[in-house]
């Protein structure tokens, strides 16, 4: 206890002592006298008695109530059974003992205040605190504190015990009450033989629920809701000293539902007075307000998720013309906000568009773009022969840079459009879809990426049906677009990637590498392994990898973008699974921060010929287990050194095992890098010795060099 430093300066209050040395009392001294001795303070005033003073001394000892003498820095002299017990301890675990760090957390600093009162002042302290108390129940008690002197050491001591207070128990709730009032919390208390809460108040905001007093436990029961009601009888019947907090359901006066939690406690009011349950509210209708808008939010980033997966696999799966306009037509306008959707296909030996229309755009829309020849200046010809997205967000704009378009009867119909060619910049024009929309719409960069990357698939599909390939060369030529152009001039990294497909059976697989740039400008590197060698093995490995895109601008860490593609992977109840391994580099200062998904470890090689094998912290593969957290490492690229990732292709084979094939790997790229050779070189030169041994499975190599 914190006493002030002129304590020992100050006189304690003259007190005398009254009453039989069997029943005697403390009271104020009267009258003002410079020192104090034992006799001003402990001599009864019955004459005769002079000669028990000793007893009268350690009359406190045989009290029926809790006392106890304390030193002047709150350290426990002596004590009687009572006050032990109410400490919840024996009586020899307490002498010398810190009084106030005896009681719980929450009364200390009362205790201190009273202590230093009693210690410091001529008037009587009190203070209602809680003790530990011998049972499941605390005990709150009023507890007094005054000055008393050692009448044979003359050492100044404080003097506390429990005060009566069953003329007015209310009071020893007061404490409670603002206590809860503080917190923004409600106050009641049950009586199990009554069968009734009484309401003690506290936050103002919660009385509402409560309007009467007291009220029988079957009515407040009444107004909970049907599925929480058995968590409310089994609260209230608890015998636990504390309980955890239980979340119900609480119907208001006007009908409708507020969210609250409940805790109860188990107090004895008064030393030797009644047992009580108290129960504490804690009003949850914002909080879970709140938590259910987040749920709500989380569920539609899901939904679109799906929605994105699906799209893209309906793309790649598709083996004829018809089943793509089907795959457009029913989904691009949906995924996008839009209001209709129409595909336009250059016909291979006209040159002309052919155009369809979903079932919200005017047929007569399609009328007019039937025919259409790409020398024709408008958004829509100049997107595919440019193999350039537009994306007009209102009709001002799309009159002020394309005044041609008065003579387009089919733009007249709508307010904005995003149109996305099916081939990029430089490959031959195949066609675009149109996305429309009945009011202004500005096209975040996201959704452009995405119309774009989405787009760029369709067109690959068109391409390879227009060839009339079976859907296993479909399938494999999709695969290979799958994994991108790497980005170019990256700041102080060289990435080099190579691929190579299954030779085993259909000759396609599910191996994937992906390299592109986040917002806040890390670079962001995935290389994984879908299940199996067919056409679901590529369509899956699209998925994935396109999920992948679609999460990773929105989440700082590589192990929640792994965890949030496990849980749409688990959700879509796909057949297959996949192994993925994902980082984060920051180009500038060469800090990696990686996760893995059962896939095959890192390879870190450096300049001197040496290498290391580091395997990433993580989790299970992908799309199997549910409530996954994917765990994560930090750690720094210093310069002139490589990482090398691989796919299992690469150092496992008939013959050879996991770790003699890293350990192979990590020889060549260390010797390759000591050699002086980029990082294109180092991939070359792993792929070569891979398909040297005779690899059935699928390889693919993606390597990091800091420079």
């Amino acid at each position: 206890m914190a006493v002030p430093g002129n304590l020992r300066e100050r006189k304690p209050s003259q007190c005398q002592y009254s009453g039989s040395a069997s029943g005697g009392r403390w009271a104020p001294f009267r009258g003002e006298s410079p020192e104090y001795d034992g006799k001003q303070l402990f001599e009864p005033t019955l004459k005769g008695c002079r000669e028990r003073q000793m007893d009268t001394w350690d009359e406190f000892l045989r009290w029926a109530t809790p006392s106890a003498l304390l030193t002047l820095d709150g350290t426990i002299h002596s004590l009687n059974a009572p006050m032990a017990a109410t400490l919840g301890r024996p009586s020899e675990h307490c002498i010398g003992c810190d009084f106030v760090r005896l009681l719980p957390e929450t009364q200390r600093a009362s205790a201190e205040s009273l202590l230093i009162h009693g210690a410091t002042t001529k008037t009587v302290s009190m203070r209602v605190l809680e003790f530990p108390g011998p049972g499941s129940a605390s005990v709150v008690t009023l507890i007094e504190a005054r000055p008393v002197r050692d009448p044979t050491s003359r050492e100044r001591l404080v003097w506390v015990h429990s005060v009566d207070a069953r003329n007015d128990p209310g009071g020893l709730l007061i404490p409670f009450r603002m206590a809860a009032a503080v917190a923004d919390l409600g106050l009641w208390m049950y009586a199990p033989r009554r069968r009734r809460l009484d309401w003690l108040g506290g936050a103002p905001a919660l009385t509402p629920l409560f309007p009467h007093a007291s009220v029988s436990l079957s009515r407040v029961v009444r107004r909970v809701h049907p599925d929480d009601r058995k968590r409310l009888r089994r609260l209230v019947r608890s015998t636990a000293a504390q309980s955890s907090w239980t979340n119900l359901r609480f119907r208001t006066e006007n009908g409708g539902w507020d969210y609250i939690a409940c805790q109860i406690r188990r107090i004895q009011l008064g030393y030797g007075g009644p047992e009580q349950v108290f129960g504490v509210i804690r009003d949850d209708t914002l909080l879970e307000a709140g938590r259910q808008k987040a749920q709500a939010t989380l569920w539609a980033e899901r939904q679109r998720a799906d929605e994105i997966a699906a799209f893209s696999a309906a793309l790649i799966t598709a083996a004829t013309e018809q089943e793509l306009r089907q795959v457009v037509l029913t989904r691009v306008a949906p995924t996008f906000s839009g209001t209709g959707a129409v595909l336009t296909l250059v016909d291979s030996e006209t040159g002309l568009l052919h155009a369809s229309s979903d079932a919200r755009v005017d047929p007569q829309q399609a009328d007019a773009m039937e025919g259409t020849s790409l020398e024709e200046r408008q958004p829509l010809t100049c997107a595919i022969r440019n193999g350039t997205p537009y994306f007009i967000p209102n009709r001002e704009e799309l009159v002020r840079d394309w005044p041609e378009t008065a003579v387009c009867p089919w733009l007249d119909t709508f307010v904005a459009i995003s149109i996305a060619p099916l081939s990029p910049v430089g490959d031959q024009p195949l066609g675009a879809w149109a996305v429309t929309y009945d009011s202004e719409h500005h096209s975040p960069p996201d959704e452009r990426a995405l119309m774009s990357t989405l787009a760029d698939l369709a067109g690959q599909a068109l391409r390879r049906i227009r060839l009339q390939q079976a859907r296993v060369d479909l399938a494999a030529a999709l695969q290979q677009n799958m994994l991108p152009t790497l980005p170019e001039h990256l700041p102080g990294l060289e990435v080099a990637a190579r691929y190579q497909p299954s030779r085993d059976g259909l000759d396609i697989g599910g191996d994937w590498y992906d390299a592109f740039v986040m917002p806040g400008g890390a670079i962001a590197l995935e290389i994984g392994d879908s299940q199996g060698h067919d056409v679901d093995a590529a369509a899956f490995m699209g998925q994935v990898r396109t999920s992948i895109r679609a999460i990773a601008p929105h989440e700082p860490e590589p192990a929640t973008v792994l965890t949030r593609t496990n849980e749409l992977l688990v959700t879509m109840n796909a057949e297959r699974f996949a192994s993925c391994t994902m980082l984060y580099i920051g180009p500038r200062e060469g800090q990696v921060t990686g996760a893995s998904a059962g896939h095959v470890p890192l390879l870190c090689v450096r300049d001197d010929g040496s290498s290391t094998v580091r395997e990433l912290p993580g989790g299970p593969v992908l799309g199997v287990l549910s409530g996954t957290d994917y765990l994560e490492e930090t750690f720094t690229l210093d310069e002139g050194t490589a990482l090398i990732m691989v796919t299992d292709g690469v150092v496992e084979g008939p013959g050879l095992t996991l770790d003699v094939g890293l350990e192979r790997a990590g020889v060549l790229a260390a010797q390759a890098l000591q050699d002086g050779l980029n990082a294109e070189a180092i991939a070359d030169r792993l792929l070569d010795a891979a398909v040297a041994v005779d690899h059935l499975d699928d390889v693919a190599v993606l390597v990091i060099r800091r420079v």
